[in-house]
């Protein structure tokens, strides 16, 4: 269904660079979809696009930093003067810390998330969602199963995409009746660069991602989900076994979870 739902669908894409917002991004254009890919990076993003357009799509570039609002603004502005219209947002731009809340040094770095993470997804969905009305289109938010449970090391990124999910519940039920669907996806561990570059202890980054390979999904499997259940237009997409057991945990064993999240992020897996 997928294959054929967004050809010459118009999708803004951020985060579109990299990881998963790149693979999204390839695997759209392999459906013949029109693109409008963002992100913050322009030489990455240039390439990511050139790719696109060659893999069958039409794809431009538009350099933005989702944590500006007026870059957010220009974004959606320059979507619609491109294509005319807009089918879909997705909302995948982001950063992650890993650092205990007692080693920071300030709490610039949880600002600095909750304006890219959460905020970032607030600005671009606010200049969209009139078009998205008009399209009767889809709104997506690439959220993390941080955003449902506690995590240690990662509390101002767990507080960002907790952010994210209760914003995108409540608006869903606020375009029901207007055409627009929301889309919330919970990857687990996926191999991109977010964790090497996630903010460390004392503000630094951390170079390396924190995680066993075995415990990491494949950017294409994880876009590959989030596409088919965008193309449904399924309310969530929660990836693994593993996320779904835990959710069911949380209901009915809230301590248990906190003990196996903890043992997870020390274990890397």
């Amino acid at each position: 269904m997928a294959d054929t739902v967004f050809r010459d669908n118009v999708v803004v894409v951020t985060g579109g660079s990299s990881g998963i917002g790149r693979e999204i991004a390839y695997q759209l254009a392999g459906q013949g979809a029109l693109l409008v890919l963002a992100a913050r990076r322009p030489s990455l993003l240039e390439s990511v696009t050139d790719d696109c357009n060659r893999r069958g799509g039409r794809a431009i570039a538009v350099p933005t930093d989702v944590g500006v609002e007026s870059d957010c603004k220009a974004l959606i502005d320059r979507a619609v003067s491109e294509f005319g219209r807009l089918d879909t947002l997705i909302n995948n731009a982001g950063i992650s810390m890993h650092a205990r809340f007692d080693e920071l040094d300030s709490v610039e770095p949880i600002e600095q998330l909750m304006r890219i993470n959460f905020f970032g997804s607030v600005f671009c969905t606010h200049y969209a969602l009139p078009y998205l009305r008009k399209s009767r289109g889809r709104l997506v938010a690439v959220c993390s199963l941080a955003g449902l449970t506690g995590v240690p090391t990662r509390t101002a990124y767990a507080a960002s995409k907790h952010a994210m999910a209760g914003f995108f519940d409540s608006l869903r039920i606020e375009m029901a009746g207007e055409g627009v669907t929301v889309t919330v996806a919970y990857p687990g561990f996926v191999a991109t660069e977010i964790a090497a570059r996630a903010i460390g202890p004392h503000g630094t980054t951390l170079g390396q991602r924190p995680v066993r390979d075995s415990a990491v999904m494949s950017p294409e499997e994880c876009a590959r989900l989030i596409l088919a259940a965008v193309a449904k237009r399924r309310r969530q997409v929660i990836m693994t076994a593993r996320g779904r057991m835990g959710l069911l945990l949380k209901a009915l064993m809230p301590a248990a979870i906190d003990s196996i999240a903890a043992r997870t992020i020390e274990r890397g897996s």
